[in-house]
């Protein structure tokens, strides 16, 4: 199992390299070159949420995102350091108001509707958006002919 981890100051500027990064891992992982394009979307919205809890919380941390390469599978997890009691929920107390929390809802379902695989969970230490896709089994090296 291979992982690659990747942090990164809560800035939209800085997604675009996440979405870069995240594309090159699967590809490599041996995700289906078909899948890529929804990999690329669905960690730019992971992270652009995160990038979005942090500022409106007025949290410094960097937001994380790992990239986990096993044998079937690759799995990136896009963590934030946002406090919340459910997924989906503004942090007590945050700046934030209803149009912050239907834009957050939206940005869940987003990625929902492109990973069939798909956790949240949050909690009063921050949240963690979990996606896996199958990837194929690396090609076995033929055996030395001779």
């Amino acid at each position: 199992m291979a992982t690659v981890e990747l942090r990164f100051s809560a800035l939209p500027e800085h997604v675009r390299t996440a979405r870069l990064v995240a594309a090159a891992v699967a590809r490599r992982a041996g995700v289906d070159e078909a899948v890529l394009d929804e990999v690329r979307l669905a960690v730019g919205e992971a992270c652009t949420r995160a990038v979005g809890l942090h500022q409106s919380s007025g949290i410094t941390a960097p937001v994380k995102v790992l990239l986990i390469e096993e044998e079937k599978q690759f799995s990136i997890e896009v963590g934030d350091e946002a406090p919340r009691s459910a997924p989906g929920d503004r942090a007590p107390g945050a700046a934030g108001d209803d149009a912050d929390a239907e834009e957050d809802e939206m940005g869940l379902a987003v990625i929902s509707g492109l990973v069939d695989d798909v956790e949240v969970t949050a909690g009063e230490h921050g949240g963690q958006i979990k996606m896996t896709w199958p990837a194929a089994q690396p090609p076995l090296t033929p055996p030395d002919l001779v």
